[in-house]
């Protein structure tokens, strides 16, 4: 039994999954949710699935690159449950959750030659990426990325590209007219996204060290002025 928890962006979500199935799963939509609402989330789903906290064999959380914030209190309360309870630390990057999540939707399985983008909003027309096969093989890291009209020319010139996720908007404004790419809109990142992922690592023991674990933020954090 794997307890998932997903911050890192808008969503606020927490899924318990047993064996690559979800049993259970709650989420909101919201950046000033995470704090409020994360351990209602958790309690509830372990209430309601009739368990107890010590019936999780690990805790999975989506680690970034994403919201500061977020990502502080996702993994802040996954650390804190791994401690209390003994149990295994499992960090999913929030990226590759987002590609398994579009990976497993039925009207995509059919298109093997799919490349997709999933990005995350990080402010103005910048944008953090990376781009998956279909088969998960990961094509280009990582990264911080300024989104303008030549962006990914070469692969769009041979390849198409789904964009998603809540930074694939600029991409979208840009590369509107290019008929390789297209947009998957209203996609929700979720916990339930990071299920094989997590499954995958807990099976070959891929576990983080909880007391030195930090999320992944690729960019050091920038506090915004407040308003005089």
């Amino acid at each position: 039994m794997i307890l998932q928890i997903e911050t890192a962006t808008s969503s606020c979500s927490v899924a318990l999954a047993k064996d690559g199935v979800i049993l259970a799963s709650k989420e909101a939509n919201g950046r000033n949710l995470h704090a409020e609402m994360l351990t209602l989330f958790i309690d509830e789903i372990i209430t309601n699935a009739e368990l107890k906290y010590n019936d999780v064999s690990a805790v999975a959380v989506s680690c970034g690159p994403g919201s500061y914030t977020g990502l502080r209190i996702g993994v802040s309360t996954a650390k804190g449950l791994c401690f209390a309870l003994d149990k295994p630390l499992i960090a999913v990057e929030t990226l590759e959750s987002m590609a398994g999540g579009v990976m497993a939707m039925n009207e995509y399985k059919n298109n093997p030659e799919l490349l997709l983008c999933p990005m995350i909003d990080a402010r103005r027309m910048e944008v953090y990426t990376a781009l998956f096969a279909m088969n998960g093989e990961r094509i280009a890291p990582t990264s911080a990325s300024i989104i303008d009209g030549n962006s990914f020319a070469d692969i769009l010139n041979q390849k198409q590209v789904l964009f998603f996720g809540d930074g694939a908007e600029k991409c979208y404004n840009v590369l509107k007219n290019n008929s390789n790419a297209v947009y998957l809109p209203d996609f929700k990142n979720s916990a339930s996204h990071l299920t094989q992922k997590a499954l995958a690592k807990f099976n070959n023991k891929e576990f983080e060290d909880v007391a030195y674990f930090e999320p992944y933020y690729l960019k050091d954090f920038i506090a915004g002025k407040k308003a005089v």
